[in-house]
């Protein structure tokens, strides 16, 4: 079975934990030691609170909100799947972008009674800086507008309005009562209006085409394997993950930032050499020619090169309570490379509600913004918008070794 990862988004008490409990409890997803742990704990308007399911910090539980990322693992006869439940607080905009980095596809929860509020903006515009190409808008709480047929199209044409400059590969509108169930595994009994799919089952018939077999090829390396055996003399062999494309025995081959060339040896893997190797293998590429290639070297094919510089422009979600100020001085880690960066300048501020640009002279905690940094030396990067495995970065404090920014590459 292919694997399904996604997150939920949306304000505050919009229902994402109960959205996600809901799945888990009706798809027969929970343990019964797990049932009888939320049954304990009390319930919500005469039923089981499903969110407790999520919700696992005690602040959580006293709060009734979602601080930090939970993840939750189930699995139905046609797929597996990995849901993020992101906090909705703007406080905890980090805690969304970590969340968010690696999923095919997010859920936006809007209450149908408050419509498309600031968050809703918000939350869409990072996952469209994401570049995450599937949006389901769950319009949840239908119960609370008795199941309106005009109030969920209401809604829906609101969103599309301001979604249409986002770019979004695809969007999907299913009117839900996360709390009662409806349309979420079980189509509903209250809205015989709805033809459409339940949310599970459009979960499970989505076709999430994994396009990085189909981006140019681009192999960071993260070891090299010197065994200096009796039987293994002269191997050398540069082993990590192809993050994207098709390499095969034969191809001529490109290493950088150092530029030199030459041919693909053999592809080995765990299970023994083969012919040609895709992303997401793990492999062990080696060349005909001994060349000094180390970690944090990019092998990509001849005539296919990322972009190699010292500076680049990237959009960044600052994460740290002290604030980035132009000067500053970070260890830069983008694929299986660390190098050490300055940052030149501070573009503009987004203001991810009206996608204004403002211009400021920092960026505090939570804020996202355009900056230009400069490596110590050269790498090789794509931008996030064609690559996001070859495209993204964190920013590391030396002193703390916290991670403090998570950027997007958008040029050189």
């Amino acid at each position: 079975m292919d694997l399904l990862r996604f997150i939920t988004a949306g304000s505050v008490d919009d229902g994402k934990s109960t959205l996600i409990g809901r799945l888990l409890y009706d798809s027969k997803s929970v343990f019964q030691d797990q049932l009888e742990a939320i049954e304990r704990a009390g319930q919500v308007n005469g039923q089981v609170n499903l969110a407790l399911l999520t919700d696992g910090l005690k602040a959580e539980r006293e709060q009734g909100i979602t601080i930090d990322v939970a993840y939750k693992y189930f699995s139905t006869p046609k797929r597996k799947f990995i849901i993020a439940d992101a906090p909705g607080h703007v406080q905890y905009t980090r805690n969304m972008v970590t969340g968010a980095s690696n999923v095919d596809l997010a859920i936006i929860l809007v209450d149908a009674r408050k419509g498309v509020i600031e968050q809703t903006y918000r939350h869409s515009y990072i996952v469209s800086l994401l570049r995450i190409p599937y949006i389901v808008v769950c319009v949840n709480k239908m119960d609370l507008v008795e199941f309106s047929q005009n109030r969920f199209e209401e809604i829906k044409a609101e969103y599309l309005r301001f979604a249409a400059e986002l770019g979004i590969k695809e969007i999907e509108f299913i009117p839900i009562s996360a709390l009662n169930g409806d349309n979420v595994v079980d189509p509903s009994q209250g809205m015989p209006w709805w033809k459409g799919n339940t949310l599970l089952g459009y979960l499970e018939e989505i076709n999430i085409e994994s396009d990085e077999s189909k981006q140019e090829t681009r192999f960071p390396v993260q070891y090299v394997i010197r065994p200096q055996t009796e039987e293994f003399h002269d191997y050398r062999g540069y082993a990590g993950q192809i993050r994207s494309g098709i390499f095969r025995r034969g191809d001529e081959i490109s290493v950088l930032p150092s530029g030199l060339k030459s041919r693909i040896k053999s592809i080995d893997t765990h299970e023994g050499s083969v012919e040609e190797a895709f992303a997401p293998m793990s492999v062990t590429i080696l060349l005909e020619d001994e060349i000094d290639i180390g970690r944090g070297d990019m092998i990509v094919l001849s005539g296919s090169p990322p972009i190699v510089s010292q500076d680049l422009e990237a959009d960044i979600c600052w994460m740290d309570t002290k604030a980035l100020v132009p000067g500053n001085k970070y260890l830069l880690r983008q694929t299986t490379g660390s190098v050490k960066s300055a940052v030149r300048e501070i573009s503009f501020r987004i203001e991810t509600q009206t996608h204004e640009k403002v211009e400021v002279s920092q960026l505090g905690l939570n804020e996202i913004g355009r900056i230009k940094i400069r490596t110590a030396k050269p790498i090789a990067f794509d931008k996030y918008s064609k690559n996001r495995g070859t495209g993204s970065f964190v920013l590391v404090d030396e002193g703390t070794n916290n991670t403090v920014g998570a950027g997007m590459i958008s040029g050189s």
